[in-house]
């Protein structure tokens, strides 16, 4: 039986999704919770629609379990995990998945959203956590403009950090900032992310937005397709996933066949 877990989590103290050897890590600490509450000689694997990095948040990450069938039912689940787990990390919601559903390869896209503060006096100490604090003045307007020219399919080698054997290949839906009373959200949407993707688009951004760099150089740079000195990585702390979509059931094992195909860029 595949289990669908929708979850939020405060990375501050994580070491991002994954898990790794001697580190604290949201599917190191949802593993061991599952291992532990159904008695299993080893945790169960989880796969995960986004791998976020170390202090980034998500409020709605989607992973997936295979268990046996005759595990308890997912309301029980869902209340035994809220009793083991730490306040940090929270399973909103535990379903049985349609047939054919991944986390990961059925996904049609991801939303993020990245907010930044350039109040003089600093951030909310309430929101200290979720939001950075810039100490230049920014505008929306230059934000906005500078953010045009990166919509659409392209190869964003530029915005990534190089894996081996993964393409770079992405379609940006919308990359778009609000200005609220206290702080500005960047609002960021594509059918999925490489590695750094969204803090270092989010960072070269910040640049065109305190006057340093032209509307142009962001799209100039995208062009280039290679990592360019000037593009600053934001920080994490900043960054939170908020939405994971998924197509109708029935559409779902196809999405996933698509996605696994290695993209190359139309001509």
């Amino acid at each position: 039986m595949r289990l669908r877990l929708d979850l939020g989590y405060d990375g501050t103290d994580f070491s991002g999704w994954a898990k790794q050897p001697g580190r604290r890590t949201v599917q190191g600490e949802l593993e061991a919770a599952l291992g532990r509450i159904l008695r299993l000689p080893e945790p169960p694997s989880l796969t995960v629609a986004g791998r976020t990095d170390a202090g980034v948040h998500a409020r709605g990450q989607v992973a997936h379990v295979d268990l046996a069938d005759d595990v308890e039912e997912p309301a029980m689940l869902l209340r035994r995990l809220a009793g083991v787990l730490t306040p940090d990390v929270r399973v909103n919601r535990v379903s049985v998945a349609p047939p054919g559903f991944d986390a990961r390869f059925s996904a049609m896209s991801r939303r993020y959203g990245y907010r930044v503060s350039d109040n003089a006096g600093g951030v909310d100490p309430l929101r200290r956590k979720d939001v950075l604090w810039y100490n230049r003045r920014l505008d929306v307007g230059l934000l906005n403009a500078g953010s045009a020219a990166l919509l659409g399919e392209h190869d964003f080698a530029a915005f990534c950090k190089k894996r081996e054997g993964a393409t770079t290949i992405r379609e940006l839906q919308r990359l778009s900032w609000e200005q609220g009373e206290t702080f500005l959200t960047a609002t960021v949407v594509a059918d999925a992310f490489c590695h750094s993707m969204v803090r270092a688009l989010v960072g070269s951004l910040l640049m065109v937005g305190d006057g340093r760099q032209p509307i142009e150089w962001p799209g100039e740079v995208l062009r280039r397709a290679v990592r360019d000195s000037g593009v600053h990585v934001a920080p994490a702390l900043g960054l939170t996933l908020e939405e994971v979509r998924y197509p109708a059931d029935a559409e779902l094992a196809g999405r996933a066949e698509m996605t696994r195909r290695v993209r190359t860029l139309s001509t």
